[in-house]
């Protein structure tokens, strides 16, 4: 008995669909693309802020109904996480952190970075004889820094692989063509924030927050040239909205646990000892240590 044979017309006609979608892919960059748009945009954070007021941002960011002193903020640009973000073509994560934490209005921000030289700059010559009479560039009038916050980032990058897995999630010619384009990963990001509290250097509070997104890469490396680009603007997708809804997600968590602070305190006072005592040692925990009073 011989093998049923598909035709060769009832193979085309199978596959008709998912090659469709594959050739609507192809040619939407090049015939669909839109002109630019103000706002829209899908990033975790976004807007504005003046003062108190918040405008544009997005619900789900903390907010706190009154500021808790006076913030700087510092990278460690030597921290192998820094690099990381050159080779990703980012910039430096304190502009968006600075929105972010302004928007929340849980702390005032003053600048310390690079601005502070041009501050500076400013005062020199508004001080010296060019500058005009009434510009009130006395001494006396630079707000101090309560806290000063560092971010880094534990971990950024694309994990996962193949579209198997993830195809099967997807309906009909789409599912088929995630299957077919087989790079389809997800980026992920780890961020960590920590707050110190600048007079006595006692650490406030610690953070760690995570962010993850899809990553479609429509036709994987099969193609080349003006193809490679054709999957659209997702598999491109800059990973810095990644590691911005990291951040986003440390400061949430940092908030929540700032709204029921409790000071930390030791027996006998900060930095005077500890309570981890020794035999013979002169500290109040060495002195019961060694039985005595």
């Amino acid at each position: 008995m011989r093998d049923h044979q598909e035709s060769p017309s009832s193979v085309a006609s199978r596959l008709r669909p998912a090659w469709l979608v594959l050739a609507a892919a192809a040619m939407l960059p090049g015939c669909l693309a839109t002109a630019p748009s103000m706002g829209g945009g899908n990033t975790t954070v976004t807007g504005a802020a003046g003062g108190g007021t918040a405008a544009g941002n997005k619900s789900n960011l903390e907010r706190c109904d009154e500021s808790l002193g006076t913030l700087a903020m510092e990278e460690d640009v030597r921290a192998p996480w820094y690099s990381q973000l050159r080779q990703y073509n980012l910039g430096s994560t304190i502009p968006v952190l600075r929105l972010m934490i302004q928007q929340s209005n849980c702390f005032v921000i003053v600048e310390r970075g690079a601005g502070l030289q041009s501050m500076q700059r400013e005062r020199d010559l508004m001080r010296g004889d060019e500058g005009r009479a009434g510009s009130n560039m006395g001494g006396g009038q630079m707000v101090a820094a309560d806290y000063l916050m560092r971010p880094s980032i534990q971990f950024s990058g694309k994990t996962g692989g193949g579209g198997g897995g993830l195809a099967g999630l997807l309906p009909g010619a789409i599912g088929t063509v995630a299957a077919a384009a087989g790079s389809v990963g997800v980026n992920e990001a780890s961020t960590t924030l920590l707050l110190v509290d600048i007079r006595s250097g006692v650490q406030i509070s610690a953070a760690e927050g995570s962010g993850k997104n899809f990553d479609f890469g429509f036709f994987g490396s099969a193609f080349t040239g003006g193809l490679a680009g054709a999957g659209g603007g997702y598999s491109n997708t800059p990973r810095g909205k990644v590691v911005v809804a990291a951040f986003a997600d440390s400061y949430n968590q940092m908030v929540k646990a700032l709204r029921n602070y409790k000071a930390q305190t030791v027996r006998g006072g900060l930095g005077t000892g500890g309570r981890l005592g020794v035999q013979g040692g002169q500290t109040e925990a060495g002195r019961e240590a060694s039985g005595r009073k």
